[in-house]
């Protein structure tokens, strides 16, 4: 039975990956649950972005965590304990994915062209060429609170339509803080290659915010 103090226990740092394997291969409980809580909301978001459904997503999850079990005595170390969870969560989703018709090759996704509309700015042979036409509208301060229920949806819809890798990428970064050599490692990407879907999913994700504040500055006027 799951304590107060286990919770509390739940949002403290992790014991090092040579302490959480041993009691992992021990069967602590106790320690399962505790890594369990602190993972297993960041696997659903990576699982999502490869299968059709939120449920589908929490059965990736699930099998990932029965892998896990059933393969910790194998795990040699080579990689963080992490990375090497998620590394059996997004083959579990890859697969899945593949049988669902959403995976798409990461090869086929198009990553060219502009991040940014280039209409919006000043062409060649104009005064200050290059620059905005018009600037995008102030962002809100941290203390206006009003749009904040308003901003997660949007967030969440724009991920949703996001290319596979490019919202895989944003997830494991700017969400899950994963360090970048980690991401590259689980998704099998160069750093020159996460720094461009990165950035492109960026700048999606900041074009859809910035057309929810002229909305939200037009509508004030």
């Amino acid at each position: 039975m799951r304590t107060a103090q286990h919770y509390d226990d739940a949002m403290a740092a992790l014991p090092a990956d040579d302490v959480l394997v041993a009691q992992l291969r021990a069967g602590d409980e106790d320690t399962f649950a505790l890594v369990l809580d602190r993972w297993s909301g960041g696997m659903l978001r990576v699982a999502r972005s490869f299968v059709s459904t939120d449920a589908s997503a929490a059965e990736v999850v699930q099998e990932t965590w029965l892998a896990v079990i059933e393969g910790i005595d194998r795990f040699e170390g080579r990689s963080a304990l992490r990375t090497w969870v998620y590394r059996i969560l997004t083959n579990t989703a890859r697969r899945r994915g593949t049988r669902e018709h959403k995976v798409v090759p990461m090869s086929s996704i198009d990553d060219t062209g502009p991040t940014v509309d280039p209409s919006r700015f000043r062409p060649p042979g104009e005064p200050d060429s290059g620059h905005w036409w018009e600037f995008p509208p102030a962002w809100p301060s941290p203390e206006q609170g009003a749009l904040t229920a308003e901003v997660r949806e949007c967030l969440s819809d724009a991920l949703a339509e996001l290319p596979a890798r490019q919202r895989l990428v944003v997830v494991l970064r700017d969400i899950e803080d994963y360090p970048y050599d980690e991401v590259c490692e689980l998704l099998g990407i160069t750093a020159a290659n996460q720094r461009v879907l990165l950035h492109r999913a960026r700048a999606f994700l900041r074009g859809k915010l910035e057309g929810l504040y002229f909305r939200e500055v037009d509508g004030r006027e």
